[in-house]
């Protein structure tokens, strides 16, 4: 007599599924001490609760009406004290020739299920612990019908492209230099390959495989704008073997190989004035560029160089940048909205905040091969700054505290030097403090504080700078006390403190070499008149 193991292969192209272990989701924990036994598939039908598990060492937030599935062994932690109701079930496949139906083929299997599931998962569950009350088989009969509703409904329920393509294209975005494939990403997806694929190239114009490559190749100009290393090293970095490789499919893409696109000179679209203002401060025109008002009653700009201000995302600005078909894009860190300009140029994302306006000016100066400007320019930008300081040192001596003012309708917004708005001219060039009391509510952290009017006065400050001009400030009725203070009743703060109207709202807007230039001089101006 022959026989068979269990869990080996049928001569058939059937295959079975068999329920080995279901109990209460809420009776169930799994942790280092208390580990699943090695059953091949398990299935979590969640029906109310939230809570998180940890899968394979990343953590997933479940919620009632989610299910979460494995057909392959999985590290996976469900503490004791977890909220989740719901069903566990574990399950067994018996393969005959022809591949097993499988609920999940990728690394984050969690997805919607239709209400029925709920229930006759729930239904599988009270006949599992009933065993003398079910006729023959029929756990059986409950369990296939179980796997039949999630085969049925899996299109139905599964997530449409709007919610999911989001995620995944953030994933490929951190994952790019990793072997990445189609199967992966449609499980992150939670569909098949084949409706991930079609959804995919119609959300972004592209299949799978070309957005993978034209990423990678946008990494690597990036890199090469900014200082790359060696071919090999860079072909490692963006996730290809080796630097021959590297340089054929950065041709296809490009039309030129990579040693030949760092020597040649390009062209740039800058998506912010600050940035065009460097450009100009580098003595190069942007294909296209946003120009502020202030920039543009200094020097007109023609229609056709012009972009205006409408934000990253608008088909506007898209076919205006794919008309104009720039070699650099340069624009503050978007991520997300800088994916649509993928297939348009590489994106040169300046972290704001992170980067004071010298620090912007130099990165844009080598995207453009023209650091030995750049460093002119600051040069000759600190002999000012050394200037200023010598003529302050003599009218007015110590510094002192400062804050910029910018007036609102209701309130007044104060900025630290990592804003602009004259304050990183104020507390990095020439030696003045922002008051203790703003450094005390998080100035210095937030980047900007708003205030209210009235309550302006409790700051103890030597010096307020309001931009706008006197005849907008004396408007604002809560000012009057700031304005006059011997009018009204005495507060404690900035009694004997200056007040300066620069009259430049559009200039100090700036954040950039340019502007810089120009507000130290009304700056200075202001304090020794």
């Amino acid at each position: 007599m022959q026989t068979r193991k269990a869990g080996s292969s049928l001569p058939t192209p059937h295959s079975f599924y068999i329920p080995v272990r279901v109990m209460a989701l809420d009776q169930a924990f799994f942790d280092h001490k208390n580990t699943i036994e090695p059953y091949t598939s398990f299935l979590i039908v969640v029906t109310s609760g939230n809570g998180d598990i940890d899968w394979n060492g990343e953590r997933i937030r479940l919620s009632g009406g989610h299910i979460v599935c494995s057909d392959s062994p999985v590290d996976i932690r469900l503490p004791r004290s977890h909220k989740l109701q719901g069903v566990w079930i574990e399950y067994t496949v018996i393969s005959g020739n022809s591949r097993p139906f499988s609920l999940v083929n990728h690394a984050l299997p969690v997805r919607n299920c239709p209400p029925r599931v709920s229930t006759l998962a729930v239904q599988l569950l009270s006949g599992w612990n009933q065993p003398e009350q079910r006729t023959p088989f029929s756990l059986q009969a409950q369990f296939t019908e179980l796997l039949t509703e999630l085969y049925d409904s899996a299109a139905e329920y599964t997530e449409p492209p709007s919610l999911w393509i989001d995620r995944v294209l953030h994933y490929i975005e951190s994952h790019y230099n990793e072997d990445l494939t189609r199967v992966q990403a449609a499980g992150l997806a939670g569909i098949t390959p084949e409706h991930f694929s079609r959804s995919f190239r119609r959300f972004t114009g592209q299949t799978f495989n070309e957005y993978i490559t034209l990423l990678r190749i946008r990494k690597a100009q990036q890199r090469i704008l900014t200082g790359a290393p060696n071919l090999s090293t860079l072909a490692l970095e963006v996730g290809y073997s080796e630097g021959t490789y590297l340089s054929r499919k950065f041709k296809q893409v490009v039309g030129i190989s990579p040693s030949a696109y760092h020597r040649k000179s390009k062209s740039v679209a800058s998506l912010n004035f600050n940035h065009t203002a460097s450009l100009q401060a580098l003595e190069v025109v942007p294909r296209l560029g946003v120009y502020s008002a202030w920039m543009e009653s200094m020097q007109p700009v023609p229609s056709r160089k012009k972009l205006l201000n409408e934000g990253i995302g608008s088909a506007g600005l898209y076919e205006r940048l794919s008309s104009a078909r720039p070699d650099v894009i340069i624009s503050y860190s978007l991520p997300d909205q800088s994916k649509q300009l993928l297939s348009v140029a590489p994106v040169i994302e300046i972290p704001f905040m992170q980067m004071d306006w010298r620090e912007q000016f130099r990165l844009i100066a080598e995207v453009t091969g023209r650091k030995p400007q750049a460093e002119a320019w600051l040069s000759m930008y600190d002999w000012h700054c050394d200037q200023a300081n010598q003529l302050l040192d003599q009218r007015i001596g110590d510094r002192g505290t400062a804050m910029v003012l910018e007036l609102g309708a209701e309130t007044a917004y104060c900025f630290s030097s990592s804003y602009g708005r004259g304050a990183q001219i104020l507390y990095h060039d020439l030696g003045f403090r922002p008051p203790l009391g703003l450094i005390a509510e998080g100035l210095l952290h937030k980047g900007y504080l708003e205030i209210a009017f009235h309550n302006i006065t409790r700051y103890h400050t030597d010096h307020i700078f309001i931009t706008s001009n006197a005849e907008a400030a004396e408007a604002l009725e809560p000012l009057q006390s700031l304005l006059h203070p011997a009018k009204h009743q005495p507060v404690n703060g900035s009694a004997g403190g200056r007040i300066y109207f620069l009259n430049q709202s559009d200039m100090f807007y700036g954040f950039d070499p340019l502007s810089s230039e120009a507000q130290l001089k009304v700056l200075v101006q202001a304090l020794t008149s």
